[in-house]
């Protein structure tokens, strides 16, 4: 071969090399580009996965919560009916408990039969949890009674209650009708 092809060869062979050469860093480019394109993608989708946890959740928590408020809104109105109908049957209780105070004379039948009735309502509102309040010499509480009268005297100790007119009824922590007294050594 002749000089000249020697150098040809030789120089063909350097921009081939050189080409490869510079071939390689635009591939590890494109490398680099895919791994970053691939991270990104990646990256996005943790994000959404993230925000869809997210509502999942918020979607859960919203719906125990409606759950127990229905939960407690059932319950009130079970409560608000009972009371309800309770309060329709106070004056039948009041009834009997004034002519239970006014059985002097009456015959033992008499007497009886109203203790039987008197029982049975009695049981009837410990079934629906209806408690009756209110005794003479128990603390007076605006929340609980309704003072209709003052006394002065020695015998209560202030704020005392000193006569019962009509007891009170409660469901729960709900009343259903505030008791009706006497307050003694008030201001």
């Amino acid at each position: 071969m002749s000089d000249e092809k020697i150098k040809e060869t030789k120089e063909t062979e350097e921009k081939t090399a050189g080409e490869k050469v510079e071939k390689k860093p635009e591939k590890a480019e494109k490398k680099k580009a895919k791994k970053s394109k691939t991270a990104e993608k990646i990256e996005n989708l943790e994000k959404s996965l993230a925000e869809e946890k997210d509502k999942r959740m918020r979607l859960a928590a919203e719906y125990d919560n409606y759950r127990k408020r229905t939960s407690s809104e059932k319950l009130g109105i079970y409560d608000d009916a009972t009371a309800k109908a309770v309060e329709e049957l106070l004056p039948v209780a009041d009834s009997l408990t004034m002519a239970m105070q006014n059985l002097d004379n009456a015959p033992d039948e008499y007497k009886k039969g109203l203790e039987l009735i008197s029982n049975q309502l009695s049981s009837s509102f410990v079934k629906l949890k209806v408690e009756a309040f209110c005794e003479i010499g128990d603390d007076f509480d605006p929340n609980l009674h309704n003072a209709v009268a003052k006394i002065e005297s020695e015998d209560f100790e202030d704020n005392k209650i000193s006569a019962v007119f009509q007891k009170g009824y409660k469901l729960g922590d709900k009343i259903i009708r505030h008791a009706m007294v006497q307050v003694a050594n008030c201001d």
